[in-house]
């Protein structure tokens, strides 16, 4: 999982296996994943939010992503779904606006940059009633 986010991510740091290891560890915590990539996620108190999403670069722009957010979606049974997204990451904002995510908010310089200025973190939220992605 380390290796495949750190590839997903590059130039930034990709989380450590420690890190996943810590957040598989919680019981909340939802991991959905194929032999490209994985989702994973937390659901708590009616909310789950995706925490990570990544896809094997070579195998981007082919439904792969896609898929993981549709599977997130149809198991979570929550009535809100949430994520953060960098707000210069197009290709995946794309992605959770066909999947009927909005902007809900943002976080100001969130995510800082190699060599560059830090970049806002858009907050995107779908609401769902118990679960239903229809």
């Amino acid at each position: 999982m380390a290796r495949l986010h750190a590839a997903a991510f590059a130039p930034e740091r990709g989380w450590h296996p420690e890190e996943f290891a810590a957040l598989l560890a919680q019981p909340f915590t939802q991991m959905h994943s194929t032999p490209e990539g994985f989702a994973l996620a937390r659901s708590l108190a009616g909310e789950s939010e995706l925490l990570t999403l990544a896809v094997d670069p070579a195998r981007q722009g082919r439904g792969v992503g896609a898929a993981l957010v549709a599977r997130w979606l149809e198991t979570i049974g929550t009535d809100t779904a949430f994520l953060e997204v960098a707000a210069d990451n197009a290709a995946a904002i794309a992605l959770y606006e066909r999947s009927g995510f909005l902007e809900a908010g943002r976080r100001r310089a969130y995510y800082s940059r190699p060599d560059s200025a830090p970049v806002d973190a858009i907050i995107m939220k779908r609401d769902l009633t118990k679960g239903n992605t229809g």
